[in-house]
């Protein structure tokens, strides 16, 4: 049964909003605001070998920028490096570049996140073999399998969250970083996607409640927001400013609603993928595809109240007469509700593949 489907393929299917054909990375849609600039916080101790330490960054919701924590994860698999995302600007939007596993570290916009990645490569740690040896300079672990390597950072230290744009870093891949965008990547392991999921729903990680100065800025563990193990930022960078400060307006014509083939509500997304399975066991077959329509229908059920939702708040504002500055951020708005709810079946297919594969191919 070829089942073996990755998350980058399903959310590609699913979303229509994709990088060139170079890169496979997801991309979450941002419209005209710039991200906040990185706080200033402490690394947590490593709770053990074998953790890779991944950075915190301000993600992007309906409500707005939230930071997600930096957090020590287990790599996936031994030899594995995290080339974490970043946000970019073009086209008239920011766009988010997802982090990816992988041999070698990749591009990451040339942000300065500090502790190990001064914006190229990462001087954190490396792999002798099976063992993941520390670079004890910038890295708070007590542990035997340490080193200790001084980091020239060459680049400007500033606070910068994103790529290109104004104000954003200017830097382009290099032919190693390119070379690494090739490689085979392995996605956000499931810890870190339920970190950025319960980052997500906590009020007080968003930029409206802490401007700029998360309580939580990193945690020992994914998911692990509280004990001794959480680090709150010292502060906010030095230039930060607010929101309405930052936004940047784009270009005639790039608006998100405006863009063909970027779904703005749940109406706009094709539907739901279906795999044929094919296991030489008509019976095990049945079940597969009784199953397969159970989620499809759970899924369709979900966009079908989501559009509803939608539908009343667009009956609402022209109630009210709002203007067309009002009308845009409303659509703005359903774009995030939209990708969101896009990203979390794309999640549900892949996660019902991968229990759906036969043994041998998991």
């Amino acid at each position: 049964m070829r089942l073996n489907i990755s998350i980058r393929s399903l959310l590609l299917a699913t979303i229509l909003l994709v990088l060139p054909a170079a890169s496979s990375a997801q991309i979450i849609l941002s419209i005209g605001i710039a991200p906040p600039p990185l706080p200033v916080y402490e690394q947590p101790l490593c709770p053990g070998d074998g953790y890779i330490w991944t950075p915190g960054y301000w993600a992007y919701a309906a409500d707005g920028y939230f930071w997600v924590p930096g957090t020590w994860v287990l790599a996936p698999e031994p030899g594995f490096l995290w080339t974490p995302g970043y946000w970019g600007w073009g086209d008239g939007v920011f766009l988010f570049h997802e982090g990816y596993w992988g041999l070698h570290v990749g591009f990451y916009g040339g942000i300065n996140y500090g502790f190990g990645y001064v914006g190229v490569g990462f001087f954190g740690g490396e792999w002798r073999g099976g063992t993941f040896f520390y670079n004890r300079s910038v890295s708070n672990v007590h542990v035997t399998n340490v080193y200790n390597r001084t980091v020239v950072n060459n680049v400007t230290i500033n606070h910068v969250s994103y790529n290109g744009g104004t104000g954003g870093i200017t830097a382009r891949p290099t032919p190693e970083e390119e070379a690494a965008a090739n490689e085979r990547h392995v996605p956000p392991t499931s810890a870190q996607t339920q970190h950025v999921q319960t980052a997500s729903s906590d009020r007080k990680l968003y930029e409206s409640a802490n401007q700029g100065k998360p309580p939580i800025a990193a945690t020992a563990k994914p998911d692990e927001f509280k004990g001794s193990g959480v680090k709150s930022a010292k502060s906010a960078a030095p230039e930060y400013r607010p929101a309405t400060a930052r936004t940047v307006a784009p270009a005639a014509g790039n608006t998100a609603a405006s863009r063909p083939g970027t779904p703005v509500h749940p109406n706009d997304l094709p539907a739901v993928a279906r795999t044929a399975p094919n296991t030489g066991n008509p019976k095990l077959d049945k079940k597969y595809q009784q199953e397969q329509e159970k989620l499809a229908a759970s899924q369709d059920r979900e966009r079908q109240q989501l559009q509803q939702k939608q539908d009343q708040e667009h009956q609402k504002l022209a109630q009210k007469k709002a203007n067309a500055a009002a009308q845009q951020q409303l659509e703005q708005k359903h774009q995030q509700q939209t990708q969101q709810l896009a990203q979390r079946h794309a999640a549900q297919q892949q996660r019902f593949q991968a229990a759906h594969a036969p043994a041998g191919r998991r």
